[in-house]
C-alpha cells in the first residue's frame, strides 16, 4: 500500500520545527522568568523595608523622636516615607518596645488564628536614655503573580510576610 504524496511530503517537511520547539519550551521558560521576577521583587522590598527600619529607628536611638514630641504616628510616617517606593503602609504594622535586658527579648509575629497580619497587640514605647529598645516592622507584601508560586506566600491571600527588626540601647540623649 502506497502512501499518498501529500503524507510523504508532510513527513519530510521541516519548515515549522522551530515554531513547535519554541512552543514546547516557551511555557517553562516564561514560568521560570516570572518566578525570578517575583523573587527579585520580594527581596528588593525586604531590603527597602530593612533600610527604612534602621534609618527610622535611629531617630529613637538618638532621642530625636522623643525630644521632638514624636509619637507612634510620627514614627509610622517616617517609615512610610522611606518605603513608599515598594510598599503601601496600610499593610504594615510595627511595634516599639522597651526591655529590661537583651535576654528578655522574644518577638513573635503578630498574626491571628487565621494567619492574617494583626497588629492589635503591638504598642509604642520609645523609652528613655539608656533603655534597651526593640523596633520591629511587619509588612504583608502582596505577590505579583497570585496563586502561581504558593511556596513564596506565607500569609493568606497570596501575601508574603516581610519582617524587619532592630534592637539597641538608646544613647544618653537627656544629658
Amino acid at each position: 500500500m502506497r502512501r499518498p504524496a501529500f503524507m510523504t511530503s508532510f513527513r519530510k517537511n521541516r519548515d515549522g520545527a522551530t515554531a513547535v520547539e519554541f512552543a514546547l519550551i516557551a511555557g517553562p521558560f516564561f514560568f521560570f522568568l516570572m518566578a525570578l521576577i517575583e523573587i527579585a521583587a520580594v527581596f528588593f522590598a525586604e531590603t527597602v523595608i530593612e533600610n527604612a527600619v534602621l534609618e527610622s529607628a535611629r531617630l529613637i536611638r538618638t532621642g530625636q523622636l522623643q525630644g521632638g514630641g514624636g509619637d507612634a504616628n510620627t514614627f509610622r510616617d517616617e517609615v512610610c516615607t522611606r518605603i513608599e517606593v515598594v510598599a503601601n503602609c496600610d499593610n504594615m504594622v510595627f511595634e516599639v518596645a522597651v526591655f529590661a535586658d537583651f535576654d528578655g527579648i522574644s518577638p513573635t509575629p503578630p498574626t491571628n488564628q487565621e494567619g492574617e497580619l494583626d497588629g492589635g497587640s503591638m504598642g509604642f514605647d520609645p523609652g528613655d536614655a539608656g533603655d534597651i529598645v526593640m523596633v520591629r516592622v511587619y509588612y504583608a507584601y502582596p505577590l505579583i503573580l497570585p496563586n502561581m508560586f504558593g511556596s513564596v506566600a506565607n500569609l493568606p491571600g497570596n501575601q508574603r510576610l516581610i519582617t524587619s527588626a532592630t534592637v539597641f540601647r538608646n544613647e544618653p540623649f537627656d544629658d
